[in-house]
């Protein structure tokens, strides 16, 4: 773990945090290290967020900076990667809701496990789901949310889902407010805690 990384990126000092991602592969750090100092600095800037010492500004800068380093990180992982892919997944953050911090790494780790990902992005509608499982064939689909806002688009997504007859495929919730108790009121089949949680999830699926 690196420290100087996570405080980089906190105090949103975006040339360093670079600088320092390209030190770390350079000198041979393992790249999955990288994304988890990533992962852990999110983690306080939401934090912070959700109790109000930092604001939407902050949020964008933040995840400006992992964009960044993903972008360099992302390849160094593929040569890595297994090239067979496990299974297609849909992924977005429910309607009403713009983060996409917390997504992205999930995205990124599952992607690399070997999950061919279709990202739908953002503030991502209930029929746009069930179309994308439709064209794709996704047997699973992943609904991130971040604020208490996200509960009922989630709901309603795996109610969509199960209207239009695709009560074969596995949806799991997550974000920041969202737990096991969140996952009983939307109906998904599961909530996975962390990137990782939600990469054990799909393989257990796939």
């Amino acid at each position: 773990m690196s420290t100087e990384l996570i405080s980089a990126i906190t105090e949103m000092r975006e040339e360093d945090a670079l600088k320092i991602a390209n030190q770390m592969l350079d000198s041979g750090s393992n790249p999955l290290e990288v994304m988890e100092d990533c992962r852990q600095a999110m983690e306080i800037v939401g934090k912070r967020f959700a109790s109000g010492d930092c604001f939407i500004p902050e949020l964008i800068l933040a995840g400006e900076i992992l964009s960044q380093i993903s972008a360099v990180v992302k390849p160094r992982m593929k040569q890595e990667a297994k090239t067979k892919k496990l299974g297609k997944i849909v992924f977005g953050t429910v309607q009403g809701d713009i983060h996409d911090i917390a997504k992205d790494i999930v995205v990124f780790m599952l992607d690399i496990n070997g999950f061919e990902v279709t990202d739908l992005g953002v503030d991502v509608p209930p029929a746009k789901f069930v179309e994308a499982v439709k064209q794709t064939g996704a047997k699973i689909v992943g609904l991130s949310g971040f604020l208490t806002l996200a509960y009922d688009p989630m709901k309603e997504t795996v109610a969509a889902l199960k209207a239009a007859g695709l009560s074969d495929v596995k949806v799991m919730v997550g974000g920041g407010q969202i737990d096991e108790q969140i996952r009983q009121y939307t109906g998904a089949d599961a909530y996975g805690k962390d990137a990782m949680a939600a990469v054990e999830l799909a393989k257990s699926w796939a």
